[in-house]
């Protein structure tokens, strides 16, 4: 529980850390820093919520179904068979000779 406790920045512990601040970067630089640092948290958030939109956009969107296409049938082979009057037997096997 105690070490819980002291992972906790407390207000001295804040003030501390300003001073320091305030005297690395003067009080000139200040301002320019915040604004910096909002800037970078706004555009963070920005970021946020348009990927957070996003997911929910995608989630709410209803998968719409394949579609298929088919093509066109085609003749078989069978029910139009190739034109052999004029051209040469085909060869089914190994040739023999008969003496």
């Amino acid at each position: 529980m105690k070490l819980m406790l002291a992972s906790f920045i407390g207000g001295w512990e804040m003030v501390l850390i300003l001073v320091v601040v305030l005297v690395l970067f003067g009080a000139k630089k200040l301002p320019e820093l915040a604004k910096g640092l909002g800037q970078g948290i706004k555009e963070f958030k920005k970021a946020t919520r348009e990927v957070t939109d996003e997911l929910h956009n995608a989630m709410e969107e209803t998968p719409r179904s394949p579609t298929r296409t088919y093509a066109e049938p085609t003749q078989s082979a069978s029910a139009n068979p190739p034109d052999t009057s004029s051209a040469p037997a085909a060869h089914t096997g190994p040739e023999t000779k008969v003496i």
